[in-house]
This record gives C-alpha cells, structure tokens and sequence, in this order.
C-alpha cells in the first residue's frame, strides 16, 4: 500500500549488519543478540559493526527502517480507496513475521526518523488530493491520520497483545476500521463524478 520508510542509502557492510540483525532476532529474539553475535553473522569484525552503530538503540532503529523498506514493503496504491485493501495485506505480513514486525513498532514508538511523517503518509497525502480535493484542512487531517495509525505495526502489535486477536481477525478488523474512516468521504467522491 503506502511507500515504506525511507532508508538512506546503505553500504553493502551496512546491508550485511542490518540482515544479520534482523535473521538473530527472528531467531533469538532483540534482546539476547550481542554485537558479537552480529559480527560474526555478518562475516565482519565487532568493531565493524560498533562503527556503523554505535549504540545498541541506533543498530535497532536502523534495523527496524531496513526491515519495514524491505521486508516489509509493499506495492503502492492507486486510489485512497485501496488503502483497506492494502492495510489488510500488511496486517498479514507482520502476522506472519512477528519478532520483526515488534522491532518495527518498537522502532516507531521510540522515533525512528525523529518528527519524520509517518511511513505512506506522502502518499495518502497525494491520493486523497488526487481523488477528494473538496475535502477541508480539518477532514483531510482526520482521514490522514487514522489511515496513518490503522496502518502501521504498532496497530497490529496493538490488536495482537491487548486483545489477542489472530492475524486473520487483526487483517478484518484494520481494513474494516480503514473502510470506515473512507466512508465518509465516499459520497462526495460520488457527487464530485456526478458533476463532473
């Protein structure tokens, strides 16, 4: 659906550590893998990897941006009116790889890009101006920021730990939520072709 975070561009050394990463912690888990470990993963030297993130929180959250733009990425919308679709897919796929969609929320929650714009948020932007100008400031923010929220890991972390719900009903109920927050603006699409 909505384009990924955006990753700058990585060396192969740095490619090399951020898959390491991510592989130990869909085996291990984030908490028990040490640089060490990563470094011998990788096939570098530890110091190598210290090089490139100093600190175990910017291994983290550089690993959380390549996980949500590789693993993670997905095909872009073409009407504001997939985005339900689109949001259902993604629910899917971090149901299916738990451990790193976690890292991705975490990430998320902790400020990967600092007071970056949630990941899609340009694109949901350029869509819903393409397909509803007549929306006002007020109404775009309100469709913008739930399909925002809606669609992210931390809404599926959300839906999965505090109300144990399974992928499947954690894939029904986000993209119901998303069809909802479109409906609203659904018959002014409606009106607008109408007059046109």
């Amino acid at each position: 659906m909505t384009e990924s975070m955006a990753v700058p561009a990585l060396s192969g050394t740095q490619v090399a550590v951020l898959a390491a990463y991510a592989e130990l912690i869909e085996e291990v888990g984030s908490d028990d893998v040490s640089f060490r470990l990563v470094a011998r993963r990788a096939g570098i030297a530890e110091r190598t990897v210290f090089r490139n993130y100093p600190t175990r929180v910017d291994l983290l959250l550089a690993t959380a941006s390549w996980i949500d733009a590789t693993v993670f990425a997905r095909e872009q919308s073409h009407s504001i009116f997939d985005i339900p679709l689109a949001i259902g897919d993604a629910m899917r796929r971090y149901d299916a790889r738990p451990e790193l969609a976690h890292v991705v929320a975490e990430a998320a929650m902790r400020g990967v890009s600092g007071a970056a714009p949630a990941a899609g948020r340009a694109q949901l932007e350029r869509l819903l101006d393409a397909e509803v100008p007549s929306l006002d400031a007020a109404q775009r923010r309100a469709v913008i920021v739930a399909l925002s929220h809606l669609d992210s890991a931390g809404t599926w972390v959300t839906f999965r730990r505090e109300f144990a719900m399974g992928g499947r009903d954690i894939a029904d109920a986000a993209a119901w939520a998303a069809e909802a927050v479109l409906d609203s603006i659904r018959n002014r699409v409606a009106r607008q072709g109408y007059e046109g």
